[in-house]
């Protein structure tokens, strides 16, 4: 009995094995729904809660923020004005993103879950933001002009590259700051690093211009860049070291996000010298089109992937029945997951 046990479990063994070398990630999708018109998610913190814009109707404007809790989503409000739009939320599920105001103005707004607050501007009547972290730092532009860090009382100029333009796209919870930068002379733009101190600019990918779009808490950075010959551009990683390209599904590609295990999202045209646009997700060196992961008969056709937390779930934007909707991937175990869940079960039963 021992002795069949023992082939029993070997057989399961190799049938995990053969599993895991074959599997492929699915996904279950979820319609995040709308204020009204279409809508959009931009970023998801690693509880799940989902930050976005969407119409209010069918028309163009008004635009609001949203905060998706798993169950709705919320109208986030104004700070006076007409139209909000979000931009970034933390695990604490404070959100980020800019809002008109009473004066028609564009200022960035941090939301405590209640209220959303008006942080103001450096100088002039503009900022907005995109990046928040856990300890409540967010990072932006300030009136079209630098970027900056604010951290919780005061906002700080991070100056440029060289340029006279600079903005910050994200931040992680070390406080280095990614963005894009003017460089001397004033007629390219770069991707750049922010450590505390100093930018680094992180170059190209052999083109003339970069964008830094997101960074982890591994100080990994993502973005797109022009590549050799400036025909076209390809989205980028940057690894502490280098700018690595992470190809396309036919076209040009963009990176718009990154979790901390490296996982990357983004859109790519999914044929040469143009084309519609899908949503990606790179991992392990492979760019894979999100649509190819979906159940069959979705309905779904999906063009930006914007943000993915630490379980590996995605949120962007693509069309169902013709609707622009926001969206929302969740990745189902794969079999041999399940298969190793049963197995511990299994072994538990037989301890016993």
């Amino acid at each position: 009995m021992k002795k069949q046990f023992i082939i029993m479990m070997a057989g399961i063994l190799m049938l995990v094995g053969s599993v895991q070398v074959t599997a492929v990630t699915q996904y279950t999708i979820t319609n995040l729904g709308t204020l009204g018109g279409g809508s959009w998610a931009c970023a998801i913190n690693n509880n799940g809660q989902v930050v976005g814009t969407s119409h209010l109707t069918v028309n163009y404007y008004p635009l609001h923020a949203f905060l998706y809790n798993g169950t709705t989503m919320k109208d986030l409000g104004t700070l006076g004005g007409s139209n909000s739009y979000g931009g970034g939320i933390n695990d604490s599920g404070q959100v980020i993103g800019d809002s008109e105001t009473a004066n028609i103005d564009e200022h960035a707004f941090l939301y405590n879950g209640t209220t959303m607050t008006d942080l103001g501007t450096l100088v002039g009547y503009q900022s907005t933001t995109n990046g928040i972290n856990n300890n409540g730092q967010i990072a932006g532009q300030n009136n079209g002009r630098h970027a900056f860090l604010y951290n919780g009382t005061v906002m700080k100029d991070l100056g440029t590259l060289g340029g006279y333009q600079s903005s910050a796209s994200s931040i992680n919870n070390s406080g280095q700051v990614a963005g894009t930068s003017y460089i001397t002379g004033n007629s390219i733009q770069h991707a750049f690093l922010y450590d505390g101190t100093a930018m680094k600019d992180l170059g190209t990918l052999g083109g003339s211009t970069s964008v830094a779009l997101a960074i982890n808490d591994n100080g990994q950075v993502v973005g797109t860049s022009s590549i050799t010959g400036n025909s076209i551009h390809h989205a980028f990683l940057y690894d502490g070291t280098a700018m690595n390209d992470l190809g396309t599904l036919g076209s040009t590609s963009d990176a718009y996000g990154i979790n901390n295990n490296g996982q990357v999202v983004g859109t790519s045209g999914i044929t040469t010298g143009g084309g519609p646009a899908h949503a990606f997700l790179y991992d392990d060196g492979n760019m894979i089109d999100l649509n190819t992961l979906l159940p069959t008969g979705s309905g779904w056709v999906l063009t930006n992937a914007e943000g993915i937390n630490d379980s590996g779930q995605i949120v962007g934007y693509g069309t169902i029945n013709g609707q622009s909707r926001a969206f929302l991937m969740t990745p189902v175990p794969e079999p041999a997951t399940l298969l190793l869940l049963g197995l511990g079960g299994l072994v538990f039963r037989r301890k016993v």
